[in-house]
């Protein structure tokens, strides 16, 4: 009886002190905008450089996109929220930002698995690097994460969605999360939250456990260099990549599959914000000041730009 046709949501948010909302407010937009502008720089670099035309740029041009995308799905609404002029949300705007989340935060699990692969490949493999590597395989590969990112975040979030919701709809985040929108459901919520648990041993432990099967056998290809430079090198390409996994990884294994997951609405906004903001701010700086090819592409860009204005 309680049951009633949801319209829309009302997002709860953070504090709800004036003061503290705005200093959110100028730090998030500030955070936001270097997400935009560091990944869409690191997306035209990727495109006009030559040099940078390599499998490992491709997937860091793709990892870009997801950075943008992701935050863009998040984050506008959330600035609104901070203003006091979006804590409102239609049913169909929260499953939108429930299906979009899904399906960037799952296609960047599979993302970084294939990055992993294409550095095991041209570690332990640099003779045949350029014929396993290939154009086909890489766009192959790019698909395939895209495709599963986008099948099994539209599974979730049909099976949330098709769920009855009971008043006063208010979800206790910034966003439409998944977990946080489960809470409201009039009826028992264990098939999905089964589904869940399954979906992120298949998108979190899995893809890491091939990540570390690909870094212990780099680790062993290192040990038998000899050489300074080799050594530099390797670990310039591969300690950007490791960093990023560890803090992406970490979060969401921790998030979605830690005692009480689901149960702390502050520490759910808390990783929430890092993968909309904080993650998506890193992943370029972390690339671009830990590689020389990405460094060199921007002074090159510098250059250009200098010459064209002249």
């Amino acid at each position: 009886q309680n049951e009633t046709t949801v319209t829309e949501f009302i997002l709860l948010g953070f504090s709800s002190n004036p003061a503290l909302r705005l200093c959110l407010f100028a730090l998030f937009s500030v955070l936001y905008s270097a997400t935009l502008i560091g990944n869409a720089l690191v997306f035209v670099l990727i495109c006009l450089d030559y040099r940078l035309h390599s499998p490992m740029y491709f997937f860091l041009c793709h990892l870009s996109i997801v950075d943008i995308c992701y935050a863009s799905n998040n984050v506008p609404h959330m600035l609104r929220n901070l203003l006091g002029q979006g804590k409102t949300i239609s049913f169909a705007g929260c499953g939108t930002q429930i299906h979009l989340y899904l399906i960037f935060a799952l296609t960047e699990c599979v993302l970084l698995a294939m990055m992993s692969y294409d550095r095991y490949v041209a570690i332990c493999h640099p003779l045949r690097y350029a014929l396993i590597m290939n154009r086909r395989v890489c766009l192959t590969l790019a698909a395939v994460s895209w495709a599963f990112g986008f099948i099994f975040g539209t599974l979730q979030a049909s099976l949330a969605l098709h769920l009855p919701f009971c008043g006063p709809c208010e979800v206790d985040h910034f966003f439409c999360e998944i977990l946080a929108v489960l809470k409201l459901a009039c009826t028992d919520t264990t098939v999905n939250k089964v589904l869940i648990f399954a979906v992120c041993v298949c998108f979190l432990l899995f893809p890491l456990a091939l990540i570390l099967i690909s870094y212990v056998h780099i680790l062993a290809t290192v040990l038998r260099i000899r050489s300074a430079p080799g050594w530099h090198k390797t670990f310039s390409t591969c300690g950007s990549h490791l960093t990023v996994v560890s803090l992406f990884y970490g979060n969401a294994i921790f998030m979605y599959m830690g005692p009480g997951s689901g149960n702390s609405s502050g520490r759910e906004k808390v990783i929430s914000l890092f993968y909309s903001l904080v993650s998506p701010t890193l992943n370029p700086l972390i690339y671009s000041l830990r590689n020389k090819q990405v460094k060199e592409a921007l002074l090159k860009l510098q250059r250009r730009k200098r010459v064209f204005h002249s």
